[in-house]
């Protein structure tokens, strides 16, 4: 996974062609074969190349002599991308309003950022970034219940903190947030809540 926390980082990934090649680099591959795929001229696509490992997005494994041209191989470092969300600025920053949907997407942007940054000095080390997750769907009949059932949550977690909490330990942060589920066919004429 690779984390990209600058403005200038996104831009060089991000385009629709460097996004399409570091998909198609997750195999070593060459320009001319890339060019050939894609079907635009190799001198476009050896541009978005050397931008991207410019980057350190993709690495060049060889070269090797091709017809009087040097063929140059090159792989995507990461599988994957992760984009910091402040990059896009503190927009949810100052939102404090638990039940806020903008909260929600705060507190996510954030777990995104902490996570994916510890991941990567993780595994820069050679070690596993321990985390948990749980993940679970509910059905509320009626509004109230969500906030009586936010209200039980709450207090559960705080009984269970209580329980395991320990001043000398790792601290982890636990969050829990809910948002309503994408509907589905079995949803159909279910009320919105």
């Amino acid at each position: 996974m690779r984390f990209l926390e600058t403005p200038e980082q996104v831009r060089s990934a991000l385009s629709p062609l460097r996004l399409r090649l570091l998909a198609l680099l997750r195999e070593p591959s060459s320009a001319s074969r890339l060019a050939e795929e894609l079907s635009l001229p190799r001198q476009r696509v050896n541009y978005h190349l050397k931008q991207l490992e410019r980057s350190g997005l993709v690495e060049l494994l060889e070269e090797r002599q091709r017809r009087g041209f040097t063929e140059r191989v090159f792989r995507a470092t990461h599988a994957s991308l992760v984009v910091d969300p402040a990059v896009l600025g503190g927009a949810f920053d100052d939102i404090q309003d638990h039940y806020a949907a903008e909260h929600l997407v705060g507190v996510a942007a954030g777990t995104v950022r902490d996570v994916a940054r510890m991941h990567a000095e993780a595994e820069t080390a050679g070690k596993r970034l321990l985390t948990f997750t749980i993940e679970a769907e509910v059905r509320f009949a009626e509004p109230g219940d969500l906030s009586r059932f936010a209200d039980a949550l709450s207090d559960a977690v705080r009984r269970t903190v209580e329980a395991f909490d320990s001043e000398q330990g790792r601290p982890y942060r636990l969050i829990a947030g809910a948002h309503p589920a994408p509907r589905t066919p079995r949803d159909e004429g279910v009320e919105d809540v």
